[in-house]
């Protein structure tokens, strides 16, 4: 059994783990995997109660969209909170918040079931607050899983936490519509929040060792260095070779994405003409072909101009699936098309993840993955609320909507891949791919 020490201001980092599954990824993993199971629950009750109470898909659009503007508002902050503060104290407080949040939710739909304005008011607070949990949370994770796995392992360690997403995404949202229509929305909810408590306890036994900062004395002087370290993070990006069109790709294929998610269950019932169970299913062939991509992700090589040519080929593919579901309104066809948009989403999810923790060193990862999580969404927002407002305008055609984002997010997808810094980051392995900072 491995135990690291937690890292005090001006020591020398932790001896590494010698092997992957160690206590402290273990205990991480396991209450990441249930926590995340909790939440597909969520996003399954949300999506169908709202669907059923009020039939708006503006409403759906503004709810997502309200949730979604913390992470791209706090994103950098988040980001250099974890790296300037323990970040397993942020990572317990963060599932503890979250689970408190989903309890006050479950309540409120038990005691006032009729009460559909104030749940919905209710849904839109406890969304946002999640998100700004999320914000604080996501970045902190992200930063610690190199610290707790040996470097060789450390692709493995992105799969498997991926893989356990997946797979409560395939349990979860698979079994989701069902429940949903069984137990309803309150008891999605119900255990929803009781999954971050049960994460909160698992991961109160875990050490992360950290490379923290001296802490100032001034409280200027820390404010000061605050919004320092915030900046630097963006400066890593924009110096880093490849990376600024990363970034830039992944905000625009975000917004051509959110359509798809948000008007799925109008796809659904009104387009395939099936019950809410398929949205569930659909879903969950999603995840069921995550899964795959990381397995595949995993046999083929991890670096050089196999992978950049492949991840680059898939990421062209993933929309092409959209403008399918758009023709063929079947849905066994839609099934199988969920099932390959996931395992090509997956093999690319891996290997970029890997890729970011590999390029950017420890103490400033957490800053990162934060600026990297702000910018990538920052037109998620708006996506999601025209998503809602265009499905009304067009009658719902939504068949329509998702060939469009379709088309267009190929031609955008294409057009990022001619760019040589682009393929040669995706190429790395190990020489330098940033410019030193400006003295």
């Amino acid at each position: 059994m491995v135990t690291n020490v937690e890292v005090q201001p001006g020591t020398q980092a932790a001896k590494r783990p010698s092997r992957l599954l160690n206590r402290n990824f273990f205990l991480l993993w396991q209450g990441q995997t249930v926590s995340q199971l909790g939440n597909q629950a969520f996003s399954i009750a949300l999506a169908l109660w709202v669907k059923q109470a009020t039939g708006s898909a503006t409403l759906m659009g503004i709810i997502l969209m309200v949730s979604s503007l913390p992470a791209v508002l706090l994103g950098p902050i988040g980001g250099t909170v974890a790296d300037r503060f323990n970040r397993k104290r942020i990572i317990v407080f963060c599932d503890l918040i979250s689970g408190f949040a989903g309890l006050t939710l479950a309540g409120t739909m038990f005691l006032n079931p009729e009460a559909t304005n104030s749940i919905v008011v209710c849904l839109f607070i406890v969304s946002v607050v999640m998100a700004v949990i999320s914000t604080f949370f996501n970045p902190a994770i992200s930063a610690s899983i190199p610290d707790i796995v040996p470097q060789e392992k450390l692709s493995a360690a992105n799969a498997l936490g991926q893989f356990s997403y997946q797979v409560s995404v395939f349990i979860g949202q698979g079994l989701g519509g069902v429940l949903f229509r069984i137990l309803g929305a309150p008891v999605l909810f119900l255990i929803d929040s009781l999954s971050f408590l049960f994460s909160a306890a698992s991961e109160t036994f875990i050490t992360i060792p950290q490379q923290q900062p001296e802490k100032q004395e001034d409280w200027r002087e820390s404010l000061r260095q605050f919004k320092t370290d915030t900046i630097s993070g963006f400066h890593f990006v924009w110096q880093t070779h490849g990376l600024r069109d990363l970034v830039l790709i992944s905000a625009m294929l975000n917004f051509f994405l959110v359509p798809i998610i948000i008007l799925l269950p109008f796809y659904v019932e009104d387009f395939l003409r099936v019950t809410e169970d398929w949205y569930g299913f659909l879903l969950a062939a999603f995840g069921l072909g995550s899964i795959l991509g990381y397995l595949l992700a995993g046999f083929l090589p991890s670096s050089g101009i196999l992978r950049s040519r492949l991840m680059m080929l898939f990421i062209i593919l993933q929309p092409v699936g959209y403008i399918l579901m758009g023709l063929f309104l079947d849905p066994w066809v839609a099934l199988i098309l969920a099932t390959t948009g996931g395992l090509l989403s997956g093999f690319v999810m891996v290997n970029l993840t890997t890729l970011l923790q590999i390029t950017t060193p420890g103490e400033i990862r957490g800053r990162v993955f934060g600026l990297l999580a702000t910018i990538a969404g920052a037109l998620s927002p708006l996506a999601m609320g025209l998503s809602g407002i265009i499905a009304d305008l067009t009658g719902q055609n939504i068949p329509l909507i998702y060939m469009a984002c379709g088309a267009i997010s190929v031609i955008l997808a294409t057009a990022i891949s001619m760019k040589a810094e682009f393929r040669d980051y995706l190429a790395y392995e190990g020489e330098q791919i940033h410019d030193e900072p400006d003295e």
